[in-house]
């Protein structure tokens, strides 16, 4: 593989990606901070895979189609991104701080929360959620447009009545931004979403791209 093909590779946080000699990374896929990917595995064209202050593994023969978003975090405990061996991850799909089993099929833009869990040979179908700390058994399938919450896990559509409420009890704020806030003060909650966010994204500033020639 020639340099212009492992991607835009950025350092941050004193970290850099490393990218297994036998993988490919397309030329306008970005890496930052404590990314690895793995033997034979491939990254796409408009991928981003962003560590934060966590980390991002790719398996072996793993595919991450294009445009997909891959984000680690760690401002409410760490949360990297594992994606284990023979993983697709379909074009627009977004995968924050989960777990990824072997051989799972998460398909065109489908996400995957934080602390979510997906055994292996799962199927996350299109347009699918599967939301924070949600455990998907191995083989188990999310069908397209639904949302599945909770362990054992349930599936509910986007138009159910409960759903609100489903959503509410996963204290999603919390989860992904440790952010205490009434569910009902809806401003108040994103408010301190966004300011976390600010200061976690502003460490950006001193990031520094390996691979600019």
């Amino acid at each position: 593989m020639t340099a212009e093909a492992q991607g835009i590779r950025i350092r941050h946080r004193g970290h850099e990606p490393q990218v297994h000699p036998t993988a490919y990374v397309a030329p306008t896929a970005t890496l930052v901070g404590d990314v690895r990917v793995g033997p034979r595995a491939r990254v796409m064209y408009g991928a981003v895979l962003d560590a934060e202050g966590s980390r991002i593994e790719v398996g072996e023969a793993a595919v991450i189609c294009e445009n997909a978003v891959l984000r680690g975090s760690a401002v409410a405990g760490d949360q990297p991104v594992l994606v284990a061996d023979h993983v697709f991850v379909g074009p627009h799909a977004t995968l924050l701080g989960c777990e990824v089993g072997r051989c799972v099929y998460v398909a065109t833009a489908a996400t995957v929360l934080q602390c979510a869990r997906l055994g292996a040979g799962s199927v996350v179908a299109v347009g699918a959620l599967v939301h924070a700390r949600t455990v998907l058994p191995d083989e188990y399938f999310v069908p397209p447009h639904t949302v599945a919450l909770d362990a054992p896990v349930r599936l509910l559509a986007p138009g159910d009545p409960g759903l609100a409420e489903a959503v509410r009890r996963v204290g999603f704020a919390q989860v992904a931004f440790g952010v205490e806030a009434e569910w009902t003060d809806r401003i108040s909650r994103y408010e301190h979403i966004a300011e976390v966010r600010v200061a976690e994204f502003g460490t950006h500033a001193d990031d520094e791209v390996l691979n600019l020639e």
